[in-house]
């Protein structure tokens, strides 16, 4: 007898035989969509945290922009440090460069001030305590 038509408990083996690699099959499909599904979540996430990096990007270049506004930079330099614009007369043509490099260096007549530091000028009070204690449950 043929193993094609032999038969196992009224079915045919070629019949069993197909019967089973077409499960595999279907197992397979279904395993593989799913592992897919999986894999497309984890890009849809990435892509999410992507477009959320590619905000975060903008306003920080928005707020770079707006931190060195010349404008900005000038008032705070006038205001905190005392900068003023450099008058016409200190300003100086590039041919007459090498004569300014020869020239001695004269000091300021009134000696820059430090400004102290506010970590060091700080009192060392301790920190003050919590209003209410706080109670851990035990277990």
């Amino acid at each position: 007898m043929n193993w094609l038509n032999r038969r196992v408990r009224g079915f045919r083996l070629v019949d069993i035989v197909a019967l089973g690699l077409l499960t595999v099959l279907i197992l397979g499909v279904y395993l593989a969509k799913t592992i897919a599904g999986g894999e497309r979540t984890k890009i849809a996430s990435v892509e999410r945290q992507i477009g959320a990096e590619k905000a975060r990007i903008r306003l920080l270049q928005a707020e770079v922009s707006h931190l060195e506004q010349p404008a900005r930079i000038e008032r705070l330099s006038e205001t905190y440090l005392g900068m003023a614009p450099v008058s016409f007369k200190r300003e100086a043509d590039p041919e007459a460069l090498p004569d300014l490099a020869r020239k001695p260096l004269t000091l300021p007549a009134k000696p820059v001030e430090a400004t102290p530091d506010p970590i060091a000028v700080a009192p060392a009070a301790p920190a003050a305590p919590l209003a209410t204690t706080t109670q851990v449950a035990q277990r």
